[in-house]
């Protein structure tokens, strides 16, 4: 592969992030602040920490979920959940290690999103299902079919299982520097009981921990999970209030310790849910760049097409991004953003992981990478977009031509047989039903494939996120070859972008893919995510709209007005937020 083009010398007005070159702009210094301050819990402690095996370690020793009565309400849940804390700390068990969830049943079903806009502290996440889906694979084995995205099975285990899930607080968190591996994951799964499915660990993995890591992604590591002190599961008819301890003295974080932060925690916790504005966000744009710019975008591509169709083909796909920096003439509040992606994404996952001290990771994703129940393991290609049309004859010609073009089943069908072929390695009984077919969402349409298996024993989970990600999806093919051309030609970092992004728990687990996604933390600026297959008969200037297309969400929840807008593409700008 031909070196990359020499990237240019900083300039005396730029700024240096982790290797890449951030210019400054004195009227953008004005609108872009601090990190807009919230209170943040304790860290608690790391369950990954740099312990001799702390990740071959044995499960905790205390591992259960305490239910109490009912409750009417989210506000007569609190009072319990408080009672029921302080009845646990004047009795506390003996053991040196544990995790024990208490939690209340509320009659009522709630609105996740408003209870998580009504709380104030960090950490926080959110999680949520996307609908079923009409054509999921029928595999022929025990428990496998189908899920909603949160675990749902049948009819009378969809009402009990959340269809969402906002937490705030840390009762154990899991972060590291180094790429996320097996023993990460152990270090993980220690504190997740089989026989307790709704204490999980929610967070997200970086697209490639071996990239440079840029100043805005800090915080969250090469992975970051976190089991939250507090969460508000919201069910198809009714709710939980939930309270998770956890502590482990080898980890320096003993009973006491957990128990004040704890107790600290439950007393900023607000009992009701806070009206959220799911319509807009009363909001401008005023400023917008692009990295790359559109010039050094058709440079790149052009670059991959050369390759992609060079004597020795080095590539088959390649995918490459664009981050988007929006200046707004007001601050965005990260679960505002959440309820407005929420009204529209029936059909995605919409989540928010924010650690401590650090911008929060939001987004909509269509893009299932698997869902693990027990043995049963379900997964899907979609590559290939098209806008919707304006009237239904239009949207069926869309998508008739989406379905015939060439193009788009040759980037397609290089997903969907890679995911196939990396199941087979792994599992048994790989179904893909149906093999070819239109996903509709709302602005954008895509071709898909849903997938089915069974790993041999639940030990392989580790192996299924590994291998699958990163898929030919949001990476390209050959993995290696892929991801080495979008280290030398892609000059932001992607971070948690197009990485795994989703919860782990004892018997079950479900990632998607961390697409259609935005950073928000600091000031007035919001950093948003897209990308685009590159493949033989790729377009530059095709893509480019693409990117347009598939940030259209969050252009259009922001208000975008184009007289309004000063825009600059920068050739260096970097990502800082």
């Amino acid at each position: 592969m031909a070196p990359p083009p020499p990237r240019p010398l900083p300039s005396s007005s730029s700024l240096c992030s982790s290797g890449r070159l951030l210019p400054s702009f004195p009227a953008l210094a004005r609108l872009v602040g601090r990190w807009v301050q919230r209170p943040s819990c304790s860290l608690s402690m790391n369950g990954c920490a740099a312990v001799a095996g702390a990740g071959d370690r044995g499960a905790v020793a205390v591992r259960e979920t305490r239910a109490l009565p009912a409750a009417q309400a989210p506000r007569d849940a609190v009072g319990q959940l408080r009672a029921a804390v302080a009845a646990l700390d004047a009795d506390p068990p003996a053991s040196p290690s544990g995790i024990i969830r208490i939690e209340v049943p509320v009659r009522q079903r709630g609105d996740a999103v408003e209870w998580l806009h009504a709380q104030g502290s960090l950490p926080r996440c959110f999680f949520s299902a996307r609908a079923p889906l009409p054509e999921w694979p029928t595999l022929a084995i025990s428990g496998g079919g189908g899920s909603n995205g949160n675990g749902a099975g049948g009819l009378g285990e969809q009402r009990q299982r959340p269809v969402s899930v906002a937490g705030v607080g840390s009762a154990v968190f899991f972060r590291g520097t180094d790429p996320f591996s097996v023993r990460d994951w152990r270090a993980i799964k220690r504190f997740l009981p089989r026989d307790c499915p709704l204490i999980r660990a929610y967070g997200a993995i970086r697209f490639d921990a071996t990239s440079d890591h840029s100043v805005e992604w800090e915080e969250f590591g090469s992975f970051y999970f976190v089991v939250p002190q507090v969460e508000f599961n919201e069910l198809e008819e009714s709710s939980v209030l939930a309270t998770t301890i956890a502590w482990d003295d080898s980890l320096s974080w003993t009973w006491h310790n957990a128990m004040k932060e704890l107790q600290s925690t439950l007393q900023k916790i607000s009992s009701s849910p806070n009206k959220v504005n799911n319509s807009t966000l009363q909001t401008t744009i005023v400023n917008l760049n692009h990295v790359p710019t559109k010039a050094s975008w058709d440079l790149a591509v052009t670059k991959a097409l050369q390759m992609i169709k060079g004597k020795q083909r080095e590539l088959v796909k390649v995918v490459l991004a664009r981050c988007s920096r929006y200046i707004t003439d007001t601050c965005i509040d990260p679960v505002e953003l959440l309820a407005c992606l929420k009204v529209e994404g029936q059909n995605a996952y919409q989540f928010c992981i924010q650690p401590p001290d650090a911008p929060a990771f939001v987004g909509n994703s269509p893009e299932q990478l698997f869902h693990r129940k027990y043995l049963n393991i379900s997964s899907e290609a979609l590559a290939g977009t098209r806008a919707r049309g304006k009237t239904r004859a239009d949207d069926f010609q869309i998508g008739q031509d989406l379905l015939l073009s060439s193009k788009e089943d040759n980037e397609f069908t290089i997903v969907r047989d890679s995911i196939k072929k990396k199941l087979e390695m792994i599992c048994d009984d790989v179904v893909v039903h149906p093999s070819k077919a239109l996903r509709k969402l709302p602005r954008v349409q895509h071709l898909s494939a849903q997938l089915a298996a069974r790993i041999r024993n639940e030990g392989d989970e580790f192996d299924i996120l590994n291998t699958l990600h990163p898929s030919p999806a949001v990476c390209g093919l050959p993995t290696e070859e892929a991801r080495q051309f979008i280290q030398d030609y892609e000059i932001f970092d992607r971070g948690m972008y197009a990485g795994p992004v989703g919860w782990f728990g004892g018997a079950e687990s479900e990632f998607a893919v961390g697409i259609r996604s935005a950073l928000l933390g600091k000031g007035h600026s919001t950093l948003v995510y897209a990308g685009a297959g590159i493949v033989e008969g790729t377009n530059p200037s095709f893509e480019w709209d693409e990117l347009d297309l598939k940030a259209s969400q969050f252009a259009k929840l922001l208000q975008y007005q184009e007289q309004h807008i000063c825009l600059q593409e920068a050739e260096n700008m970097g990502t800082v937020i």
